[in-house]
């Protein structure tokens, strides 16, 4: 029996290659790598963009660990960003989910008023929150009947430092649930219906059924679901900047870094080490989820 051989690239096929693999790679150093390298190397100058770069060694880090009065809150505020979506918003949505792959009477009208808010971004969301939690024309405030024709003083809902975070997580839980729920959604539909039909036959409830079988059967779709949840809660910028520029109990860190290094501020060396601390932030949750996931490989 005459053995195939394996096929040899010839000249045209090693230029494709080069090019689509070179292309992908000048990419992503020029626009990812060259930028982070860049602020890692600014991070230890006291650079403003005009003047001579002047080596400042760790000053800048000291300076915003030690003595800048916004870093510590912002570090609050983005952990609790991470745990309100990943706690509240992200269960929300899987329940949504849940419901919704029952095939409801008018499921389709749930699910696309649910899923209305991920066609927004953020920076509209953070309109429509001034829209409803404005203190002298918001909805919220008519509703409650403290608006200025009302019985009782007017809530400052995005003024207040004590409660303008949680208003604002609100609208952004708002916008995640639907995004977490068409990603579950889409992996509940993709469950074999003979192991729901297994599990009833052993007496399993509808509870235990959807804990031990369907919901582990969804680990490719939680993977994804944590990994997004991350990022929003790290990344988060648009809607506090255009409520209030992330000031007044609402600041964050990707905040801090553009007000320091596009701001009236102009310290790039000082906003660059902010970045640097945001990425090993990120860089934490990267390594232990890739540690954890190549320990369950054989």
């Amino acid at each position: 029996m005459k053995r195939r051989g394996i096929r040899r690239f010839d000249l045209r096929d090693r230029l494709v290659i080069a090019l689509l693999l070179g292309g992908a790679l000048v990419v992503d150093l020029v626009f990812i790598w060259g930028p982070t390298l860049a602020s890692a190397g600014l991070s230890f100058t006291s650079w403003n963009g005009v003047s001579d770069i002047t080596w400042a060694g760790v000053r800048n880090y000291d300076t915003i660990l030690n003595v800048y009065p916004p870093f510590w809150p912002a570090i609050r505020h983005n952990l609790l960003w991470l745990a309100f979506l990943g706690l509240v918003a992200t269960p929300l949505g899987l329940f949504f989910a849940v419901l919704l792959d029952k095939r409801l009477r008018f499921g389709r009208f749930y699910q696309s008023s649910l899923y209305l808010p991920v066609v927004l971004s953020l920076a509209i969301v953070g309109f429509i929150a001034q829209l409803v939690y404005s203190r002298d024309y918001g909805a919220l405030n008519s509703i409650l009947g403290r608006s200025a024709a009302g019985s009782g003083d007017p809530i400052d809902f995005l003024g207040d430092p004590s409660i303008n975070i949680w208003a604002v997580l609100v609208a952004v839980g708002w916008r995640h649930v639907g995004y977490v729920m068409i990603l579950y959604l889409a992996g509940l539909k993709a469950v074999d219906p003979a192991l729901k039909e297994s599990a009833a036959l052993d007496g399993a409830s509808e509870t235990q059924t959807f804990f031990r079988v369907t919901f582990p059967t969804l680990r490719p779709v939680n993977v994804i679901v944590l990994v997004i949840t991350v990022i929003e809660g790290l990344r988060a910028f648009d809607i506090v900047y255009a409520i209030n520029r992330g000031r007044n109990g609402l600041e964050l860190l990707s905040v801090l870094v553009t007000d320091n290094i596009i701001g009236e501020a102009s310290r790039i060396g000082f906003g660059s080490a902010i970045a640097v601390i945001l990425l090993l932030i990120s860089l934490g949750f990267i390594v232990t989820y890739l540690v954890r996931i190549l320990r369950e490989e054989p």
